[in-house]
């Protein structure tokens, strides 16, 4: 069978090197009338918040365009002429518009490069591949999360929505509810392409950790595939605790691209792989060469029922550290980092971890509330120190219960705790030329109308009307 390298056949033309050391024009500020919907917890009163892009802002160039709601997984490039070109997942539109953000960073046009009949399941968490960082691309990964079946999307960031080259679906990454494709850095396992997935599963057979290997750089296609298992096969999630190293390894799943969501799902007892409660977003730690392969991600949890009534899984959530062996990827050592089902312990006020963001200092874990009804704050953003292993509250959702313009961010009623979540945090400081600069995607579910219906474009999701938000943070440490 012909390779076909995928990465190398997008178009590079526009795209600039994170590392152009040209003066930056950017000017940080806010671009919307939209008052930004966080605050900010004690110790960090000196973040700077701009209100970036919301569903109510009309863009001077395309001014038809609304961006949609329940804004998610996201990535940026500079571009060579200085101006930006951001992607964003639409979750709930199951979409992925694309705006254009001149020299100083104001959003000046928009588009739907992936709407719901192309983007086909919920979009969650993503992933911008870059030459520079991944050794291909630009390509943006965005994975299905709307069952076993679904599949992941590379999309051309600089594609021609009506030439019908914008996405293709990656078969070679496999069927599963993933919540993000993960590609290492070129620089962790030289010669080869490593994407790590996680499976939102909640289901009988729980969510995995796979794995994608080729051994052609940017190759998405001729890879295989395999599962992470405990090396003693104990497939129990909470027979893990905090302090301990477990060994693991990834096992193939043989002829995968043969097989159908369910048929992967089926052999987590053949190959005996883990059963997590919910694995969502994954991140690997920048900076130190050895840092390439330590990855964490976070499980979310699952209510004790159904599934979990054996409690055999988180149920508030874990965040896991993941170390791969410096030569061999399929080999390597878990350790639970953060559990939140201690409620005594350094997590004990977690409601179910679901973005997440690494820096070379920190592990930034975002909330997302399963609604077990004994919530006690909205979502949290907390910085987890890696080595003081300590952890604060950066932000909290701020739904404006008591604000004049209360309605119309709770529509149907004062919205509960938790029942706003975030979606993706970026570090953009190389980008912007501006360090300690964040993206961060907000996903207020409450705020919504029948002016936000439909937006996307396709026939998929003609009443989804949610809006959503991006929020610029100036100030919070790598």
């Amino acid at each position: 069978m012909k390779k076909i390298i995928l990465g190398l056949l997008l178009s590079t033309a526009f795209f600039s090197c994170e590392n152009d050391k040209t003066e930056s024009e950017v000017v940080l500020a806010d671009q919307s009338e939209t008052p930004v919907l966080l605050k900010k917890k004690e110790g960090f009163e000196k973040l700077e918040l701009f209100s970036l892009i919301t569903s109510d802002d009309v863009l001077p160039d395309t001014p038809n365009f609304v961006f949609g709601g329940s804004a998610d997984g996201s990535g940026l490039l500079k571009n060579t002429d200085g101006t930006f070109t951001f992607l964003v997942n639409h979750e709930d539109n199951f979409a992925v518009s694309r705006v254009t953000l001149d020299k100083t960073f104001k959003p000046i046009a928009g588009e739907y490069l992936l709407n719901s009949n192309g983007g086909v399941w919920r979009l969650c968490s993503a992933t911008m591949a870059t030459p520079k960082e991944h050794g291909f691309g630009p390509l943006y990964l965005t994975s299905g999360e709307s069952g076993e079946e679904s599949r992941t999307h590379g999309v051309n960031p600089y594609g021609d929505v009506e030439s019908n080259s914008v996405s293709k679906e990656l078969p070679g990454l496999g069927r599963l509810s993933a919540e993000n494709a993960l590609p290492l850095k070129a620089s962790a396992f030289p010669g080869k392409t490593i994407v790590i997935l996680g499976d939102d599963d909640s289901g009988t057979n729980g969510g995995q950790v796979f794995m994608y290997v080729s051994n052609t750089v940017g190759d998405l296609m001729n890879g295989s595939l395999y599962m992470m298992k405990r090396n003693n096969d104990n497939q129990r999630e909470t027979d893990m605790v905090v302090g301990k190293n477990y060994p693991v390894s990834f096992v193939k799943i043989d002829n995968h691209t043969t097989l159908t969501g369910a048929q992967i799902n089926a052999t987590v007892n053949t190959l005996k792989g883990l059963k997590f409660g919910r694995v969502e977003d994954l991140d690997y730690r920048k900076g130190e060469k050895a840092a390439d392969r330590e990855i964490y991600f976070n499980v979310t949890g699952q209510d004790r029922t159904g599934a979990n009534a054996d409690a055999s899984r988180t149920k508030y959530g874990r965040v896991y550290q993941l170390d791969l062996d410096e030569n061999n990827p399929l080999s390597g050592n878990l350790k639970v980092l953060l559990d939140g089902d201690d409620r005594n312990g350094i997590a004990k006020t977690f409601q179910n971890p679901d973005n997440i963001c690494v820096t070379k200092n920190y592990v930034y874990v975002q909330e997302d509330s399963n609604g077990y009804g004994d919530e006690t704050h909205d979502a949290y953003i907390y910085q987890y120190d890696i080595a003081k292993k300590t952890m604060k509250v950066v932000v909290e959702l701020d739904h404006r219960r008591t604000e004049t313009d209360a309605a119309k961010y709770n529509v149907g009623g004062s919205s509960r705790f938790g029942s706003w979540e975030y979606g993706a945090l970026i570090d953009v400081s190389e980008q912007l030329g501006i360090d300690d600069t964040f993206m961060l995607c907000v996903q207020p579910h409450t705020w919504n109308g029948d002016k936000y219906k439909g937006v996307d474009g396709g026939t998929g999701r003609p009443n989804e009307k949610q809006a959503s938000q991006v929020v610029l943070i100036k100030g919070l440490a790598r």
